[in-house]
C-alpha cells in the first residue's frame, strides 16, 4: 500500500489536536490547544474558516453536518456544519470532557469526561441522557458499537470497560493500561475504534500493539504489531471498509495492518518525531488525515484501497518494476517457481473470501513466506509494494463493479524472500547529552551538572541560551544569543562548550566560552570538516572533547589546541568527563528484540594517558536503553537506564558495574520518574528531580532537587543480617574512590577514609555477633577474616563471654595469622614507600626502568648501612636517609619521641608514609600494626591498644621510655592464664604494660653487639648485602687499594650488570635467609634460654623459647580467650 506522506503544515497552537473528515470527504476539520475549530477545503488551504468554541478544543466529532466539540468551559457543544452557528448545549461536566464520539447513525453522542462519567446523548433531545459511571479515574476515550448496542471505553485508572448503553451496566472490564492520575499525563490516549460494518472487533492500543477482541464473546483473538514499531500506540482507526486498520505512535510512527493477514502494509514516520494524537480515513479510504501535538496538520495520500482498478494497476507496476533493490540478488533464480505455500492450490492471492468469513485461523489467511513484511524499512525501497497483502479483500473496495479484479493472478510472479523468524534488529538508540532534554521542546534545558545549569528558549520571539552557576563564585550568570543554533552544551568550572549541527551551506561549528582564562579573548571556535557533525560533546578538566558523526574523538586543549584524534568502533551514545577521565559509550553492534547493544570506553587523559576500560559490553535493564551517564564528584562513572537502575563502577572486582539503586521503586506511579542530575559517594546521594507523569522537567518554575538513598540489591533485605550485609557491601564500593584518587595523584580525605574503615568494622563486629546469637560460628570466622587485627580482639572477648572457646580459640589462630601477615608486609610497605619518594609522579617510566631505579635505591640503601657501621658520627650522604631518620610512626602511641613528627609529603599526592623506619634505621615499635589501627578506638572503653614487641619492639635512641624492672615470662603467662573475673580492669592494663616492658627489655638485657651485628639484628639482610659477603673477596682482591666506601660502590656497579633474574634469585635469597643466620639465630635463642634459665625458668626449651619470644598481641588474646572472665 505504498502512499505519498504529504509535507505537514501549522494549524494550531502547541498541544493536543484532533482531526476528522467530513461525511462527503470534501472538508478536513481539526480543533487545537487554542480553542478554535478550523474548516480545511485541503491541506494547501491557506486561508481556512474557523470557529471559536472555548479557551482550549480538546475533541471534536462531525457526522450529519453537526459539529460536537468539548470545550475547556466544561461542554460539549453543537454547532452547524459548516456555517458554525452555534446549535445549544448537549451536556454539562463537573470537569472538562476529554473525548467525544458520534454513533454510526449520527443520532447519538458519546462524551467521557475528567470527573470519571461517560454519558450518551441524545442530538434530537439532549434531555434524554444516560449516564455510566464506574471509572476511578479520567476518561481517556470513548466509542460506539456499530450496531448501537455497546459503549467501550478507557480511562486513566488502567481499564477499558464495555458497557450495555440500554442497561448502563458494564460487561466486562479489561486491566490493560498503565494507571494514571491525569489525562495530560497518560503515556498514551488509547482511543479505541470498533470495526465499522461488521462490527465483529473492537481496536484497543495497549503499549507497542494493537489488541482485538470479538464482539459479545469478548475474547481476545488478536494483536497487530509490528517489530520495527517500538513506541506506546496513541490513536488507532479503522479505514471505511473495516478491512484496515490505522495507528498513530507517540514516536510519530503511523502503520496500516491488514486486518485478515495481520500483515503491515504500510510504515510512515512523522518528518519530526512528534507524538500523533489524531487520526481519521477520508470516507473513500484513500487518504489518512493525522495531527500531531504540536498543533500540526499532516496527510498520508495514495493510499489506493478504494478502487480495484488503482490495486490491480500497482500490482502491474509491481511487477514489471526492475530488480534495482536487494531483492534482485535472491530473486534472479525463483522466477519460474511460486514460493509462497499459502499459493500453492490456486494462483489467486486470496485463498478464501475473508470478509464473509469468521475462522480466524491464522493459516487460511494469506502470508507471505516470511510470517510478516518484507522488512520494508530496512531493506526495500520506501514506496515498494506488498502485492499479496493489498490483495486481500479487495471485493470490499470495488467501487467500479469489477467483479474480476480480485482474482487477477499477477501476484505469484513476484518472488518471495526465504522465511526469516528469527528476533528482529531494534532500532539503536540515538545519541544524546546526560543532564538535557529533548531538543524539539521550544524551552529545555541543554545541560543541568553540579556545575550549573544551561537553559535554551527557541520561540517565536527569541532564541537565546542562559548559563546559571550554583555557586556564583565560579562566575556570574551569562545570556547568550543562540545565532548559530547550538543545541549541545556541556559546563565546566572553566568554560561552556556549545555546538550546533551542520546544514547543506554551514559546517558543523564547536564553540567554547572560556571564562576562566586570563587573557581578553575568551572565546575561540572551531568548523568541523564538511559532511561532518557534532553528535556528544564533554568538557574535562583542561580539555574537551567531541564524538562526530564519522565516528571519531576529537580533543582539544581548552585553550583551542587541536590535541588527539582517535575513532570509535561504532556509533556515539553518550561521552562525558571528569578530570582526567573520558567515559564513552556506543553502539558496538546491533540489538535485537529490544535490547541495545552498546560498549564502553574509559581513558585517562593527563602526563600518562592509558585506557582503563577496553570496550566491554554495558550492561543494561531487559529491553532498556541508556537515560543518563555521568561520574560522582568523586570521579566514579556511573549511569541509568530507562528502567531507572543506576549502576556504578565497581573498581575492586576488575572494573565491573553494580547496580546501587533503583529509581522506580520511590515513584507513586508508573508513569513518574526521576531525572538526575548528581550522584555523590561521600555523602551517599543519588540528587535528582521528580518527573510527575513524564520523564522530563520543565524548565519553568526551576523544578526542585530531591536526594534518593542509595540501596543495593541484596537479598532478605527485609531482615536484620540483610541489612548489615547490604550497608557493608555498600560502604565498601562507596569507598573504593579512595584508592582510586590516591593512586590518581589526588589528595584525598584521610578522616572520611578512617571514618568509612571504622563503619565497616562496626558492621563486622555487628554481623558476628548476631551470628553468634543465631549459633553461626562458622559464618563468625568467615567474618573474622575481613576483620582487622584490633577488631579480632573485640571478637574472641565477645566469643569469650558467650562461652563459645572453640571460637576463640579459631578467633585467636585468625589473629596470629593477621600479624604475621602485618610483620612480613611491613619491609615490603617501607621500599614502596621509599620508590613512591624517589619517583616523581607521571614520570612515564617503563616497568623495566623502575625496577632498575628501585635496584639502585635499595643498593644505595646498603651503602648507607655499611657507612654506619665504619663511620658512626658521620652524616648521610643522601637527602632520603636525613628525612628517614626525622620519621616517627604517627600511629605508635606508646613512643615518646622528643623529636617532633615530620611528615614529609610525597610528589605523587601530598601523603606522608606512616610506615616509614626511624631514624636508628630500626621499625617503630608499633610499625606492625595496620593502617586502620585506631579506628575502633570509641568502640570500647574497657580496653585500649595492645602494645606490640617482638623482633619490631626495638626501641629508639632518641626515645626516651624507661621499661619497667623486668620479670620472669613464665611466672606473667601463668598469670594471664589464671586470671579471674574479680580483677579490676586497672590491674590487667598494669600487668601489661610490665609486660610489654619486659618485652621491650629482653633484647637489651644481653651484652651490646657491635654496630654491625645491631644492624644485621634490627633489619633482614637484602640480596645485594648477600651477594656483597661472597663477592667481597673477589673484588678487594682486582682492587687492594680501595677504601670500604669504594669497595660497597664497586660493588653497586657491579651488582647492577647482573641480569634481572640473578638480582632475583638473591632477594629470594635473602627472604628464605642464609644457613649460616639460621646457625647464629639458633646460637642468640640458646644464649637467650641459658640467662631465663639462670633467672628462674628452668623448663624451657628452644621451642618455647621461639614462642616466648615473638610474643605478640595475638598470643595475649588466645590467652586471654580462655580467660574465665
Amino acid at each position: 500500500m505504498p502512499c505519498e506522506r504529504k509535507p505537514m503544515r501549522y494549524g494550531h497552537s502547541e498541544g493536543h489536536t484532533e482531526v476528522c473528515f467530513d461525511d462527503s470527504g470534501k472538508f478536513i476539520v481539526t480543533c487545537g490547544n487554542d480553542g478554535d475549530v478550523r474548516i480545511w477545503e485541503g491541506l494547501d488551504d491557506d486561508d481556512p474558516k474557523f470557529i471559536t468554541v472555548g479557551e482550549k478544543a480538546y475533541s471534536l466529532a462531525l457526522k450529519n453536518n453537526k459539529l460536537v466539540t468539548a470545550s475547556s468551559n466544561n461542554t460539549v457543544q453543537i454547532h452547524t456544519f459548516p456555517d458554525g452557528d452555534p446549535d445549544g448545549i448537549l451536556t454539562r461536566f463537573t470537569t472538562n470532557a476529554t473525548h467525544v464520539t458520534f454513533n454510526s447513525s449520527g443520532s447519538r453522542v458519546a462524551a467521557g469526561s475528567s470527573d470519571f462519567m461517560v454519558k450518551v446523548v441524545e442530538v434530537s433531545d439532549s434531555s434524554q441522557q444516560k449516564t455510566l459511571r464506574g471509572h476511578e479515574a479520567p476518561v481517556l476515550s470513548v466509542t460506539f458499537d456499530p450496531k448501537d448496542d455497546f459503549l467501550a471505553s478507557a480511562s486513566c485508572d488502567g481499564n477499558v470497560v464495555v458497557w450495555n448503553i440500554k442497561e448502563q451496566s458494564q460487561l466486562i472490564s479489561w486491566p490493560l493500561l498503565q494507571k494514571t492520575n491525569d489525562v495530560s499525563n497518560a503515556k498514551s490516549l488509547c482511543r479505541l475504534a470498533w470495526q465499522p460494518g461488521t462490527a465483529k472487533f473492537l481496536a484497543v492500543p495497549v503499549e507497542s500493539k494493537v489488541q482485538l477482541y470479538e464482539r459479545e464473546s469478548w475474547d481476545h483473538v488478536s494483536t497487530l504489531s509490528d517489530d520495527l514499531l517500538t513506541q506506546l500506540v496513541n490513536v488507532v482507526a479503522w479505514s471505511p471498509c473495516g478491512q484496515f486498520l490505522a495507528a498513530g505512535s507517540v514516536g510519530g510512527s503511523l502503520n496500516v495492518w491488514d486486518v485478515s493477514s495481520k500483515l503491515c502494509v504500510e510504515r510512515q514516520k512523522h518528518e519530526k518525531g512528534f507524538t500523533v494524537c489524531g487520526l481519521a480515513w477520508h470516507p473513500s479510504g484513500s487518504q489518512i488525515a493525522y495531527t500531531d501535538t504540536e498543533g500540526c496538520l499532516g496527510l498520508l495520500d495514495g493510499l489506493r484501497t478504494s478502487t480495484s482498478n488503482s490495486t490491480n494497476t500497482a500490482s502491474k507496476a509491481a511487477v514489471t518494476k526492475p530488480a534495482k533493490d536487494y531483492d534482485a540478488l535472491f530473486d534472479d533464480d525463483d522466477d519460474d517457481r511460486v514460493m509462497d505455500e499459502g499459493q500453492s492450490d490456486t494462483n489467486s492471492p486470496v485463498k478464501k473470501p475473508i470478509a464473509g468469513d469468521d475462522d480466524d485461523d491464522d493459516d487460511d489467511f494469506l502470508m507471505p513466506a516470511t510470517g510478516r513484511v518484507r522488512s520494508r524499512a530496512i531493506l526495500d525501497d520506501e514506496n515498494s509494494l506488498d502485492t499479496g497483502s493489498l490483495k486481500l479483500g479487495q471485493e470490499k473496495f470495488g467501487d467500479d463493479g469489477d467483479t474480476g479484479s480480485g482474482v487477477v493472478p499477477a501476484a505469484p510472479l513476484v518472488p518471495l524472500r526465504p522465511a526469516y523468524e528469527g528476533p528482529m534488529p531494534t532500532p539503536p538508540q540515538k545519541a544524546f547529552q546526560p543532564g538535557s532534554t529533548p531538543a524539539h521542546l521550544t524551552h529545555r534545558f541543554m545541560m543541568w551538572n553540579s556545575v550549573g545549569i544551561v537553559r535554551d528558549y527557541n520561540d517565536e520571539q527569541d532564541n537565546a541560551i542562559d548559563v546559571e552557576f550554583h555557586d556564583t563564585a565560579v562566575h556570574h550568570a551569562m545570556h547568550l544569543t543562540n545565532t548559530l543554533g547550538h543545541t549541545m552544551a556541556d559546563l565546566s568550572q572553566e568554560a561552556v562548550l556549545l555546538a550546533c549541527p551542520g546544514t547543506d551551506e554551514l559546517a558543523s561549528k564547536l564553540q567554547c566560552l572560556h571564562f576562566s582564562s586570563w587573557d581578553t579573548n575568551k572565546e575561540w571556535m572551531v568548523d568541523l570538516p564538511q559532511g561532518e557533525d557534532v553528535r556528544a560533546l564533554c568538557l574535562g578538566q583542561g580539555w574537551a572533547a567531541v564524538a562526530t558523526s564519522a565516528l571519531m574523538i576529537r580533543v582539544f586543549s581548552i585553550g583551542g589546541v587541536q590535541r588527539e584524534i582517535f575513532s570509535l568502533p561504532g556509533n556515539v551514545v553518550c561521552m562525558v568527563a571528569h578530570g582526567e577521565q573520558l567515559l564513552i559509550v556506543y553502539h558496538r553492534a546491533p540489538g535485537f528484540d529490544g535490547e541495545q547493544a552498546l560498549g564502553v570506553q574509559l581513558l585517562q587523559f593527563g602526563p600518562r594517558k592509558s585506557q582503563l576500560i577496553h570496550g566491554e559490553p554495558l550492561p543494561l535493564s531487559h529491553r532498556s536503553y541508556l537515560s543518563w551517564l555521568g561520574f560522582t564528584a568523586e570521579g566514579t562513572p556511573c549511569y541509568v537506564d530507562s528502567e531507572g537502575v543506576v549502576r556504578m563502577l565497581n573498581r575492586s572486582v576488575g572494573n565491573t558495574w553494580t547496580p546501587v539503586c533503583n529509581t522506580r521503586e520511590t515513584c507513586k506511579s508508573k508513569s513518574d520518574s526521576y531525572w538526575v542530575v548528581g550522584i555523590h559517594e561521600n555523602p551517599q546521594q543519588l540528587r535528582c528531580i521528580p518527573c510527575k507523569g513524564s520523564r522530563y522537567p520543565p524548565t519553568l518554575p526551576r523544578p526542585a532537587v530531591a536526594i534518593l538513598p542509595f540501596k543495593l540489591p541484596l537479598c532478605q533485605t527485609s531482615t536484620e543480617k540483610g541489612q548489615m550485609e547490604e550497608q557493608y557491601c555498600r560502604s565498601l564500593l562507596f569507598s573504593n574512590h579512595f584508592s582510586f584518587l590516591s593512586s590518581s595523584g589526588y589528595e584525598i580525605d584521610e578522616e572520611a577514609q578512617s571514618q568509612s574503615q571504622k563503619d565497616q568494622q562496626e558492621l563486622l563486629m555487628k554481623m558476628f555477633a548476631l551470628s553468634c546469637k543465631l549459633e553461626r560460628e562458622f559464618r563468625c570466622v568467615e567474618l573474622a577474616e575481613l576483620m582487622t587485627q584490633k577488631v579480632v580482639t573485640l571478637a574472641i572477648r565477645y566469643a569469650s563471654r558467650s562461652r563459645r572457646m572453640a571460637l576463640a580459640q579459631r578467633l585467636s589462630e585468625i589473629a596470629l595469622e593477621k600479624s604475621n601477615q602485618i610483620q612480613e608486609a611491613e619491609p615490603e610497605e617501607e621500599e614502596e614507600d621509599y620508590s613512591s619518594v624517589r619517583r616523581p609522579s607521571g614520570s612515564g617510566q617503563s616497568e623495566a626502568a623502575q625496577g632498575r631505579h628501585s635496584s639502585r635505591r635499595y643498593q644505595e640503601e646498603e651503602q648507607e648501612e655499611e657507612q654506619r657501621e665504619e663511620e658512626e658520627g658521620r652524616e648521610m650522604e643522601t637527602d632520603e636517609a636525613s628525612e628517614t631518620k626525622k620519621r616517627v610512626n604517627p600511629f605508635a602511641k606508646e613512643a615518646v619521641s622528643p623529636v617532633k613528627t615530620n611528615l614529609t609529603p610525597i610528589t605523587k599526592g601530598g601523603r606522608a608514609n606512616p610506615f616509614k623506619v626511624l631514624g636508628s634505621g630500626k621499625p617503630s615499635s608499633a610499625s606492625g600494626q595496620p593502617r586502620v589501627t585506631n579506628i575502633l578506638d570509641n568502640m570500647t572503653t574497657s580496653r585500649k591498644s595492645f602494645p606490640l614487641s617482638g623482633p619490631a619492639g626495638k626501641q629508639n635512641k632518641n626515645t626516651v621510655l624507661k621499661p619497667l624492672a623486668p620479670r620472669p615470662k613464665t611466672k606473667t603467662q601463668s598469670t594471664l592464664l589464671q586470671m579471674s573475673g574479680t580483677k579490676a580492669s586497672n590491674k590487667k592494663t598494669q600487668q601489661n604494660t610490665q609486660l610489654a616492658a619486659d618485652r621491650q627489655k629482653q633484647p637489651e638485657a644481653p651484652t651490646p653487639a657491635s654496630p654491625a651485628d645491631n644492624t644485621e639484628n634490627k633489619r633482614p639482610k637484602t640480596g645485594f648485602q648477600f651477594w656483597l659477603e661472597e663477592n667481597r673477596k673477589s673484588i678487594t682482591a682486582d682492587n687492594p687499594d680501595l677504601e670500604e666506601t669504594d669497595v660497597i660502590k664497586e660493588a653497586m656497579g657491579r651488582f647492577r650488570t647482573l641480569s634481572a633474574e640473578d638480582r632475583l634469585s638473591w632477594t629470594e635469597r635473602a627472604k628464605t635467609g642464609d644457613p649460616a643466620d639460621l646457625k647464629k639465630r639458633k646460637r642468640a635463642e640458646g644464649g637467650a634460654e641459658g640467662a631465663e634459665t639462670e633467672k628462674g625458668q628452668a623448663e624451657a626449651d628452644e621451642n618455647s623459647a621461639k614462642k616466648k619470644k615473638s610474643l605478640d598481641p595475638s598470643s595475649k588474646l588466645s590467652a586471654f580467650a580462655f580467660n574465665k572472665n
